[in-house]
């Protein structure tokens, strides 16, 4: 593998990746994004996202270990059945501590920032049978916080989630702080983002009962049937749920509230009634 060596902070390159991390405007435009972490690259690649270039601190990560660990991602790619793209696709720099510093933007770093090749699924790409027989979507609308819905995404994967899907979203879904927060879990999620009416067709069409968290004319949420096809939708914490989804409800359930508060993060909710359909499948 080719390596070219930055040693200049200024470099044109880097000037480049600033732009991806703090502009969305300019990712939609390129279609990249920037993803800083072994892990989370390692989880890019698992899932078909091809790099088109890799940056690492020479100083923490010799040009071996870069070389091996990206064999090693290919590797367990290939192993998974996903067809990617030979490693000479992606440009490789070795860069000085200064010249990396410009593009890191994690405290801690391991030293590794690559540049990504977006990919956007469609609710026709969707693929059902992840973990379960029956169909579980976790639907969020209208969620601004990037950290939020990085936590959402951390949830569906340890749940076994088919799909999130993020209705009118108000936050780039390759928001440098939410693949942050999620842990490489916006990779390892099928997620799409798409309108609310293009959503309740969807689940509609494939016969997926929604139930939506509200406080009002609703029932504890494991008095509900969730091993059937089952859509959990989740509102924001200041307004919750719009009427269009409550009126398209099947069943609204509630979470007890013991204390004096009368909401619970939308993460930590969305954590609560995932694992309660986790929890009735398990049992069949």
């Amino acid at each position: 593998m080719e390596i070219l060596e930055i040693t200049s902070a200024q470099n044109p390159k880097l000037k480049e990746v600033v732009q991806l991390l703090e502009k969305s405007k300019v990712r939609r435009e390129r279609g990249l994004f920037v993803v800083e972490g072994l892990r989370e690259i390692a989880a890019c690649i698992r899932n078909g996202y091809k790099l088109r270039s890799l940056f690492f601190n020479s100083s923490i990560l010799s040009s071996r270990q870069i070389e091996e660990f990206l064999i090693s991602a290919h590797q367990s790619a290939e192993a998974a059945g996903v067809c990617q793209a030979p490693e000479k696709e992606t440009a490789l720099f070795s860069l000085s501590a200064p010249a990396y510093s410009k593009i890191a933007y994690r405290e801690g770093t391991e030293g590794v920032v690559a540049v990504v090749q977006e990919r956007r699924l469609a609710l026709e790409d969707v693929k059902f049978g992840k973990k379960w027989a029956n169909p579980l979507v976790l639907v969020v609308e209208s969620v601004e916080k990037p950290g939020n819905l990085g936590a959402l995404l951390r949830t569906a994967d340890a749940c076994g989630i088919d799909a999130v899907i993020v209705c009118d979203p108000l936050t780039d879904l390759y928001n440098p702080n939410l693949i942050r927060s999620s842990l490489g879990g916006v990779f390892t999620n099928q997620v799409v983002a798409c309108s609310n009416e293009e959503a309740l067709e969807w689940l509609q069409r494939n016969e997926i009962t929604i139930f939506t968290a509200q406080l009002q004319d609703s029932e504890w949420y494991y008095d509900t049937d969730m091993v059937q096809p089952s859509a959990i939708v989740m509102g924001t914490e200041s307004t919750g749920l719009t009427d269009f989804w409550r009126k398209a409800a099947k069943a609204r359930i509630r979470i007890p509230m013991l204390g004096e508060l009368d909401s619970l993060n939308v993460s930590v909710s969305a954590a609560v009634l995932c694992y309660e359909a986790v929890r009735q499948r398990n049992m069949i």
